[in-house]
């Protein structure tokens, strides 16, 4: 393994999604570094959000409005002061993205034209082109990052590891993304800001990117940072059971169209399930589909009468989907199943977007705010990641004074040598099989001790991979939190403790040491 160490005076940002994208144009004209494993907006789960940012922008909707359903929808741990802060920040940013030229949808008059989804009271997610939103938002920052000079971009790079000295943050290890490697090489920097994406991908099912699998999450996990709320994944009710990993996001906004969640029997078994049918909080919807594919009842998203022809115009991406599949969903229903979406946990964040460890800061689906609780309102996430990727900002640069040399830094040159080691793709596999059959949509105390189980054993088999060891923290984490979470809440479900439990209504913290703790105990218990 190489030991070249490049020392600069930029700030460097892990991640290039929204998050980072959006923290890299408020730190201008402080010189950034910018890593990311992928061209921009190519690997981005940012990129592939379809349904917006909600945002109450229109009378008679308010903020409060908005922070009220945003701590509904989380199931009792949600931050109510990050709620209203976060809600009462939204208009400010979506005016700002239109500035830059996101191209909102609009009706005849200018207004913004608004799309209800699950959980919200009322209409309030500002879209683009339908089911676009994410993308669009994406190239709209591409582009004003590409024509900002204080911003370097580092193209077809990985972080494997943060390096602290004691408490703080000194720099960030990384090799090439590419399959044959790299040896590492070390980067030291005033200031970090994680950006790089959540956990879902660890996951067999799921909507995120193939690289997006909790590796940042688990990296400053291994370097001491505190992670909290990490038992709560939320699994959308509707990804596009079609055969294609990542699967496919048939958009909430479908169903705030009308569409109806139908079984290979044409019975629309939402309306037994929950007064809002259709519109019930996504963990009560994932659920319901699980239980249907359990039983062998085909579940199915029905958009022939809500929208008809429609859908080929107003939900591109998803029209592109079906037409993959040889669907017509003009004359057919689309099949669904609940695919593991969103990680509510994470690095644990504070309002300024700092970490536990000095010189570390967090924004968007690594960090976890306190905003969504056990369940993510619809929309709530790319609003967030704008929100704290310009508190982190702010707070980077009134923690990290400018120096005259700071505005002439030198871009950073790096060139990667040698061939080091990258995960083998069969644990990847196994680790991924294992998340989903023990720690899913269903979970049991004999299933989460069981994936602690095969986590370590996976772990084992390659443990000198940061990568993969990156993966594993998280996965340990999420298993252990959930494991020591006895009810159910939100996106959490223990079928041996179904009801919730009043005196855990509350956010969970946890080190990975302390995580490791319980896994080791399962590993002792099991032998």
């Amino acid at each position: 393994m190489g030991n070249d160490i490049i020392t600069t005076d930029r700030l460097l940002i892990v991640g290039a999604g929204l998050g980072g994208l959006y923290a890299a144009l408020s730190l201008a004209p402080r010189p950034v570094l910018m890593v990311s494993p992928e061209s921009l907006g190519t690997g981005a789960s940012s990129a592939w959000a379809q349904g917006g940012v909600a945002a109450a922008i229109e009378a008679p909707d308010s903020p409060a409005a908005h922070a009220r359903d945003t701590v509904r929808a989380g199931a009792g741990t949600v931050d109510a002061d990050v709620a209203e802060r976060v809600t009462r920040a939204a208009p400010e940013h979506i005016a700002g993205l239109s500035a830059l030229g996101t191209p909102f949808d609009r009706d005849d008059t200018g207004h913004y034209v608004l799309s209800r989804e699950a959980a919200h009271s009322m209409a309030r997610v500002v879209r683009v082109q339908g089911d676009q939103a994410g993308h669009q938002i994406m190239e709209t920052l591409i582009a004003a990052v590409r024509g900002t000079p204080s911003i370097q971009v580092l193209e077809g790079a990985i972080a494997t590891a943060l390096e602290t000295d004691g408490n703080a943050v000194t720099g960030l290890r990384v090799r090439a993304a590419t399959d044959a490697g790299s040896d590492e090489l070390s980067i030291r920097t005033p200031a970090v800001l994680l950006a790089g994406g959540g956990s879902a991908g660890l996951y067999e099912l799921t909507t995120n990117p193939p690289r997006v699998r909790g590796q940042v999450i688990g990296m400053a996990a291994r370097a001491g940072a505190m992670i909290s709320d990490a038992e709560f994944v939320q699994f959308h009710p509707t990804a596009m059971d079609i055969g294609e990993d990542p699967a496919p996001l048939a958009t909430e906004a479908l169903r705030g169209e009308g569409a109806t969640l139908i079984n290979q029997h044409g019975e629309r078994f939402m309306l037994d399930v929950h007064p809002d049918a259709e519109l019930a909080p996504r963990d009560v919807v994932a659920r319901a589909i699980f239980a249907q594919k359990q039983a062998g009842n085909r579940p199915m998203l029905d958009t022939r009468a809500a929208l008809g022809a429609r859908i080929t115009e107003q939900f591109p991406a998803v029209a592109a989907a079906c037409a993959r599949a040889g669907i017509d969903p003009v004359r057919e229903p689309i099949p669904v199943s609940a695919a593991a979406h969103y990680h509510m946990g994470g690095i644990d964040t504070d309002a300024h977007g700092r970490a536990s460890l000095a010189n570390l800061w967090v924004c968007g689906e690594a960090s976890a705010t306190g905003l969504h609780g056990a369940n993510r309102l619809a929309s709530n996430g790319l609003l967030e990641a704008l929100v704290y990727a310009r508190a982190a900002a702010r707070d980077i640069c009134d923690s990290q004074p400018a120096t005259p040399g700071d505005a002439v830094a030198d871009p950073v040159a790096i060139r990667f040598t040698g061939a080091g080691g990258h995960p083998d793709p069969a644990l990847v596999a196994d680790l991924r099989h294992v998340m989903t059959a023990d720690v899913g949509v269903i979970r049991t105390e004999a299933g989460l001790t069981r994936a602690l189980v095969r986590i370590a054993a996976i772990e084992a088999r390659q443990p000198d991979c940061p990568t993969l060891c990156n993966m594993t923290a998280t996965a340990t984490l999420i298993a252990a939190a959930a494991l020591a979470r006895r009810e159910s809440r939100g996106g959490h479900w223990r079928a041996d403790f179904p009801a919730p439990d009043p005196t855990q209504a509350h956010r969970s913290h946890m080190t990975l040491q302390e995580a490791r703790v319980l896994r080791d105990r399962a590993v002792e218990e099991t032998t």
